[in-house]
């Protein structure tokens, strides 16, 4: 179980972008996300009559590496690291907020 999922509120701890908030949009295999807003980059692109596509400049959301985000908390209105929690029986895991222990996914 990740401890980052698609679509989890992240604040910036690192970085050109620190203090941002932003959702994830994908979660990659090489330990980074994708953050809407966060570590935009300017894309030259050429225009394409044949597929409607107008050339110019782009702005382009660039992967971050997941040790630069935390999950937000909204209890706290701060970063806050998860961890899994495993119920007694051992069948089902949880996301938990370190610092309150409450339910992630809410």
């Amino acid at each position: 179980m990740n401890k980052m999922r698609k679509g989890d509120e992240v604040i910036v701890v690192t970085g050109k972008d620190k203090g941002r908030r932003g959702t994830v949009l994908q979660v990659f295999d090489d330990e980074r996300v994708l953050v809407e807003g966060v570590n935009v980059a300017k894309k030259h692109t050429k225009p394409n009559p044949n597929m409607g596509v107008q050339g110019g400049i782009v702005d382009q959301d660039m992967p971050i590496d997941i040790s630069n985000v935390m999950v937000f908390n909204p209890k706290t209105k701060k970063g806050d690291r998860v961890g899994i929690k495993v119920s007694d029986d051992g069948k089902t895991k949880e996301r938990i907020f370190r610092s309150t222990g409450e339910a992630v996914d809410i």
